[in-house]
């Protein structure tokens, strides 16, 4: 599991999930300061490893994967929940973000999971595995604030569909699920979030605020045999909102 940050984050919801239908997990931590948090996540669903990872080092994905692998005995998926942005980048204009910021946001959000599918793939090929990402609408259509990350998201979405073709050959599944504003901690520095919340459930079909636990359950249906023909694709959780043209 990479990306887990903290108990209201999507990442921890897919987790805690797949955990009860019988999963074992490993985990990864960026930086000392949730470094704790993590691990006592991990503990509570009897991790065997957690363990840190710069997704921005290629030796750093390589050597975290192969502890995973060896701790758990393979790798039957892999879940990358794994995005950032500078928070100016989230409040300004689109067109003021300074070319290196924009390199950063992304290589961590969306190179990462290229890094990520190269390392893991022998372990998932043996044993017929799947890799998810997510991702948001935000980097099809032109969401206020969204800015730097909806361009992340976009290659984010370009990526999984590349490696989905490249790893499909070997019974190796990509796919993403597509969440609708769903109230984590990291949404709170997108400017406007709870505008953008209000507006999904005005006008979603189901008109009702998406959690995390229903990306979770999504998520679950993705990794499971029951998707074993499914890859390549978007599952978007989002009450229908991206369905609509208003």
């Amino acid at each position: 599991m990479l990306g887990v940050a903290n108990k209201r984050s999507i990442a921890w919801a897919i987790a805690r999930r797949v955990s009860e239908e019988g999963a074992q997990l490993a985990f990864t931590f960026q930086g000392e300061r949730i470094e704790p948090t993590v691990r006592e996540l991990a503990e509570s669903v009897g991790s065997p490893l957690v363990v840190a990872c710069d997704v921005r080092s290629d030796e750093d994905v390589v050597r975290v994967v192969e502890q995973a692998a060896e701790a758990l005995g393979g790798l039957d998926f892999v879940v990358h929940s794994v995005a950032f942005a500078h928070t100016e980048d989230l409040e300004g204009r689109f067109t003021d973000t300074p070319r290196e910021r924009f390199w950063t946001a992304l290589d961590v959000s969306a190179y990462s999971l290229v890094a990520v599918a190269r390392a893991a793939e022998p372990h998932l090929a043996a044993t017929g595995g799947s890799l998810l990402t997510m991702t948001y609408l935000g980097g099809e259509r032109a969401v206020p604030h969204y800015n730097v990350m909806g361009v992340a998201k976009a290659a984010l979405d370009a990526s999984m569909r590349y490696l989905s073709w490249d790893l499909g050959e070997k019974g190796v599944r990509v796919n993403a699920v597509s969440a609708g504003p769903v109230r984590t901690l990291a949404a709170r520095s997108i400017a406007g979030f709870p505008t953008m919340e209000a507006i999904v459930e005005e006008r979603a079909p189901l008109r009702r605020h998406i959690g995390a636990d229903d990306v979770a359950g999504a998520a679950a249906y993705l990794l499971s045999d029951d998707a074993k023909n499914v890859t390549g694709t978007v599952l978007y959780v989002d009450s229908g909102y991206h369905a609509m043209g208003m």
